[in-house]
């Protein structure tokens, strides 16, 4: 089925129109809430404190572009996707919640996305506050008092519990997962802004660099799509069952493992493990305190090398994705289900020796993703040292984003064409 044929059918069908338009219609609300800054800010300070960090321009990315003008949705999505993270976490203490979450079904799941939603509140309160606090101290924000202080905070905590909220109508009355969806948004906003900041400073004699900066781009985006869609089919088979007169199974499949199975997760996590000393240390160095200031000064030159950094980045991620994907994916429950449907994977017995064979799997093939995840994470600051150009910097965690949103679209857009047409 051609791109003409499919344009076709979904301008023809009313109900997936409707869809298309709705998330059209909640990105607009989106984008004009993202630019309605807080009062008091110093637009100059703030664009500064900003170029020069990689890591706050990471966690703007994840805001949805609102933290970069210090918008009345400034927190964006961040405080909920903390909240999940740390519900994915608690899984792994709390017996109950894994059962919640892996054997209830649909309204186990249901509950605990609740529980993440309570989490949220909270969460962006102290969020909120100390993005606040910290900005006020580097001069991006004017002296605040207690009312002016609460109220702001009051203002982008409902920004933010808004946000979520819109990218749950978007889940359900649109088209794909509607958190992904407003992330992707404020990254494909932010691109007028870096095109122009190349143009104005653009050269004759960076042609070649601007040519290979496009050529390395599409590499890197093929590179995202393969290693992104690729799995390890483990063939699995049914033992025949006679009931009366009639067999059932005897048939074969396979259980798909994805080489990134952690997606983006990761380097959130990494990106939370930095962020949060930066704050701390930034907190203490205002302290008017000699010692203080200056082991926190030491601490926050040794954070802001760029190698060390790119170094700590790295390594962070990698055991991250191996930490996430053991979290998500439990062997033991596939391999007892697998059991009790009668299934099994040829050569290897049911029960603990299915359990290993597919966790001896799941481990080789998440190196790749590890590594994958790793280069991705530090390759603006490969490309910064590389080029000496910020502006020609490859955002790899947005590209990776992206891409992943853009197939996954396409995907359900093509399951709504192929459910309508038959």
């Amino acid at each position: 089925m051609n791109f003409t044929h499919k344009l076709k059918l979904i301008l023809r069908d009313k109900n997936l129109r409707n869809r298309i338009l709705f998330v059209l219609g909640a990105l607009v609300i989106f984008r004009v809430l993202a630019s309605i800054p807080i009062p008091g800010v110093d637009i100059e300070r703030l664009t500064d404190f900003f170029n020069n960090s990689q890591l706050w321009g990471m966690l703007n990315l994840f805001s949805g572009g609102g933290l970069s003008n210090l918008s009345i949705v400034m927190l964006g999505v961040s405080p909920y996707i903390t909240a999940s993270i740390i519900m994915q976490l608690a899984t792994m203490m709390f017996p109950k919640l894994k059962q919640m979450y892996h054997e209830e079904g649909e309204a186990g799941r249901k509950k605990f996305s609740q529980y993440s939603r309570l989490l949220t509140i909270p969460l962006a309160f102290v969020q909120g506050f100390g993005f606040l606090k910290l900005l006020q101290s580097q001069g991006v924000v004017g002296f605040m008092g207690n009312f002016e202080l609460f109220t702001n905070i009051a203002v982008i905590m409902a920004g933010s519990i808004f946000l979520v909220w819109i990218g749950e109508l978007i889940s359900e009355y649109g088209i794909g997962n509607g958190v992904s969806i407003l992330i992707f948004a404020g990254i494909v906003a932010g691109l007028p802004t870096v095109i122009s900041q190349l143009w104005i400073g653009f050269e004759v004699t960076q042609i070649p660099l601007l040519i290979g900066f496009i050529v390395v781009a599409l590499i890197i985006v093929l590179g995202i799509v393969i290693v992104t869609e690729a799995e390890r089919p483990i063939p699995i088979n049914y033992a025949k069952r006679v009931r009366g007169t009639k067999v059932y199974g005897g048939v074969s499949t396979y259980l798909p493992l994805r080489v990134n199975q952690a997606g983006v997760i990761p380097i959130i996590f990494a990106m939370s493990i930095l962020l949060f000393p930066q704050m701390i240390l930034n907190f203490l160095s205002n302290i008017d305190n000699a010692m203080l200031q200056s082991v926190s000064n030491f601490i926050l030159r040794i954070l802001e090398n760029g190698w060390f950094y790119s170094i700590l980045y790295f390594i962070l991620v990698f055991l991250f994705t191996y930490f996430y994907t053991a979290v998500t994916f439990d062997p033991e429950a596939i391999s007892t289900n697998l059991k009790k449907s009668g299934a099994f994977i040829p050569g290897i017995r049911p029960g603990k020796s299915t359990s290993e064979y597919l966790g001896k799997v799941l481990t080789r093939i998440t190196l790749v993703g590890a590594l994958f995840l790793g280069v991705i994470a530090v390759l603006p600051l490969i490309m910064k040292s590389l080029t000496g150009i910020s502006s020609l910097a490859i955002g790899g965690t947005a590209l990776l984003i992206v891409v992943s949103v853009v197939l996954d679209l396409i995907k359900k857009i093509d399951a709504q064409i192929s459910m309508r047409e038959y």
